[in-house]
Order: structure tokens, then sequence, then C-alpha cells
């Protein structure tokens, strides 16, 4: 069973003192350099001269510096920035200044796991990984209530690794909910499997295969739209609030004898083999390194995927029904291609 840290297990003790330096202001960095800081820590943002985020976080109080500045100062560095860039940014600017002693912090293990990022053995590699958006971690430790996180220590050498990373899981608010060990292999293949094969490609293929069949089948587009893909969120509420034991408790019987007899045929042994083989592209670092090409290249084939998706039927048919439910949150399903960008 995995370890589970709580308050007891952390103290900011190990973090007094010294200056935090958080490279990102995105999801992710904005939170964790709010809350830290709200939690008495010290607090710098790392941000180049062109960031937009950069007024933002001066406007709450942060001080910005360039990320090679705020690296310099930083006794704990958070790198907050995507993967991709994440690389070509440790090398220009924090690799030069990592001086023995210091702590290189991950919220995901992508780069340190295929070793896109090698750091020097004098200093501490370790990541605290909530398990959830950036803004609901700060929502609710605003709240008082903190959300899970993972903690991996991959490389100790000043032999407080483990203890600096509770230091920042408490001062995260994450040590109120419990912190769960893991390591840079476990965190990254299986969060990489879960988005692939589950969460994200897995759900939406799913949902995509099934609207085009109802369609094809000759049925109305919007009534195949409520069934394969609005009250999906009915059912993974349910499952969310209490396992896949309660949804099927809260469904009708016929729904759950549906489940039982026909799941398990769209879920065949062909599909099992396909996890197995995305699984196996994740552990020897084939999609990492496919990936990462993607980017280098400029990202052709993954924005022409996005239109391609995008201009889909399901898409189309879902936005006028949307506009009969006002209590969906309109404003954030038209996403312009800037706004898709400025999430990178």
């Amino acid at each position: 069973m995995a370890k589970v840290y709580y308050e007891k297990d952390g103290d900011l003790k190990h973090l007094e003192g010294k200056t935090v330096a958080v490279i990102g202001y995105g999801s992710q960095g904005h939170a964790h350099a709010l809350n830290l800081r709200d939690s008495g820590l010290k607090v710098i943002v790392g941000l180049p001269a062109s960031s937009q985020s950069r007024a933002k976080a001066q406007a709450q109080g942060l001080e910005v510096f360039d990320p090679a500045e705020a690296a310099r100062r930083g006794d704990l560095i958070a790198l907050l920035v995507p993967d991709p860039p994440m690389a070509q940014l440790y090398k220009e600017a924090i690799e030069p200044n990592l001086a023995p002693g210091k702590t290189l912090l991950f919220a995901h293990g992508f780069n340190i796991h295929y070793k896109f990022i090698t750091p020097p053995k004098t200093v501490d590699v370790i990541m605290i990984a909530p398990k959830c958006p950036g803004h609901r971690l700060r929502e609710l430790f605003t709240e008082g209530i903190g959300v899970p996180s993972l903690l991996a220590v991959e490389q100790d050498a000043s032999g407080q690794a483990e203890q600096r990373g509770l230091a920042y899981g408490k001062a995260l608010g994450s040590l109120k909910a419990g912190v769960i060990g893991t390591t840079f292999k476990e965190e990254t293949e299986t969060d990489l499997f879960g988005e692939q094969v589950d969460l994200c490609g897995g759900v939406s293929a799913m949902i995509t295969a099934a609207f085009e069949t109802l369609v094809q089948a000759g049925y109305q587009p919007e009534i195949a739209y409520f069934e394969c893909l609005h009250e999906l969120k009915l059912i993974v509420d349910l499952i969310y609030q209490g396992g896949i034991k309660y949804m099927r408790y809260s469904v009708s019987d016929t729904a759950e004898y549906g489940d039982y007899t026909r799941g398990p045929r769209v879920i065949d042994a062909h599909v099992r083999e396909n996890m197995k083989k995305i699984l196996e592209e994740i552990q020897n670092g084939k999609f990492a390194h496919e990936w990462m090409e993607e980017n280098a290249q400029g990202r052709k084939k993954f924005m022409a995927m996005r239109a391609e998706a995008s201009s889909h039927l399901i898409e189309k048919v879902g936005s006028e029904l949307r506009k009969m439910m006002p209590w969906i949150q309109t404003a954030k399903e038209e996403v312009t291609a800037a706004q898709a960008q400025a999430k990178r």
C-alpha cells in the first residue's frame, strides 16, 4: 500500500528563510505561488519579459524576475511550465544558476523521467504533483481545504529532500488532504497512460464513435448528443462520488444489466491489447520522444488534428444544444485559436 503523509508529517521550518522561485504563472504556477506566499514563505516568480502574466503576478503582490534571475535568487526552484518548452528553458536559464544545495521541484515527472533534463548531482530533485487543476487548488486553499498531491524524491543531495517536499506540500495545503508517496517513473507513466487510454483519449474516442454510430444509423444528431455525451456527466459524477459500485446502484437495473453484459464487448480483449501497447510506448519513451519531436517541428500535425476535431459534427451540435441549458457556463466552450495557443 502507498505511504500517505498528513499535516503532522510536514514542517515549514525546512523552508524557513529560503526563497522559493516559481518559474511559470499558468494554471499550476499561479496557484503554487499564491498558496506558498499565503502560507508565509518567501516567493518570487520567474517569467520572461514578453510574458503577459507578469502584470498579473505583480498585481497580486509578487516580485517578478526573468527566469534566470529568479533561479539565481531561489533556494527552491519550482519548474511549473508546460512539458515541451521546459528542457530548453532549463538549459538556458535554470541550469547555469543551480548552485549546490538548491532544490529543483516539479509538478510532473515527464522531463526528469525521460531525461530531457538531467540535473547535477549536487541538488535535490523532488516532485509535488497536485491531483487537480491549478484554479481548483487555489480555490480550495482559500476555503481552508487541501487537495491530495503526490510526492516523489528523485535525488537527495542534501539529505533533506523529503522534508523539503513535505514542507512544500504543507504550504500548498495538500497535507490537509493527504500526500501520497510515489516515484517520478510511476507518476509519469501512470499519468500519461490515464490521459491516453481513459481520461482523454479513450473517453473522447468512445463518445465520438458512439455518436457517429447513432447518426450513421439514421438517428437525429441532437438525440445522439444527449445520449452519448451530455449524460456522461451524470454517470461520471456518480462514479466520482462513490465509485463504480455506487453508479451501478444509482442507475436502473436495465442500465446495470447492459453494463455487465455489453460493456465487456466494447472494451474487449483487442482493446486491452491496444492498452498494453500504449503502455509499452509510454514505458520505453516512444510517446515522449514523438511528442517532443512534434513540438520541435512546429506542432503542424497537432494543430491539424485539433482543427479537425473542433469542426466535428458533435461539436457543432453540442454548441447549439448547450444554448438550451443556461446553467452550463457557455462562455468557456468557445475556445478561440488565441486561447488554445495561450494554454501552452
